[in-house]
């Protein structure tokens, strides 16, 4: 039951971290360079205030309930669990060290004026933002764990007849 249970939390947490990641690279990406760099800035700062509380909660949810999720099981599923877990562990990562900083630089550039080369910063936090999206962390535990839950929704379905 406790397995089940963290099974459900971990897809819950990952897929939202998943499907928020892939929206923002769907949808926010594109609109920030569609509108004027003044307007991107003062958008993405005050998203990022908010983003600062919602996606470091859903990074942690994940992160603790697959990693838990590892713990309690064996085999395979505990390899794939932990897998899912470290990816999501390199989502936060990947945000603390990559978008973070970048993030702040962006806080200071809508206060004042953003610098000549701000371009080429601003294309290196999508590449960030990519990698903690799709490339290889987010959406990859989200499947890993949908794995998962097909493999023991089979073992159980087995296991019945």
């Amino acid at each position: 039951m406790r397995t089940r249970l963290l099974l459900g939390l971990s897809l819950l947490s990952t897929g939202l971290l998943a499907g928020a990641f892939g929206y923002g690279a769907a949808n926010l990406v594109p609109t920030f360079n569609a509108v004027p760099i003044d307007m991107r800035l003062d958008f993405h700062t005050d998203l990022m205030k908010m983003n600062g509380i919602t996606m470091q909660a859903a990074m942690a949810v994940s992160a603790l309930s697959t990693l838990a999720l590892a713990a309690l099981t064996r085999e395979r599923t505990r390899v794939l669990a932990a897998t899912a877990g470290l990816l999501t562990v390199a989502s936060f990562l990947i945000t603390r060290f990559g978008n973070v900083p970048i993030n702040g630089r962006i806080k200071q550039w809508a206060a004042t004026t953003p610098p000549a080369d701000h371009a080429k910063i601003l294309s290196r936090w999508k590449l960030f933002n990519e990698a903690r999206t799709c490339t290889c962390t987010a959406v990859a535990a989200f499947a890993i764990l949908i794995c998962v839950a097909l493999r023991q929704a089979s073992r159980r379905a087995t296991e019945q007849h």
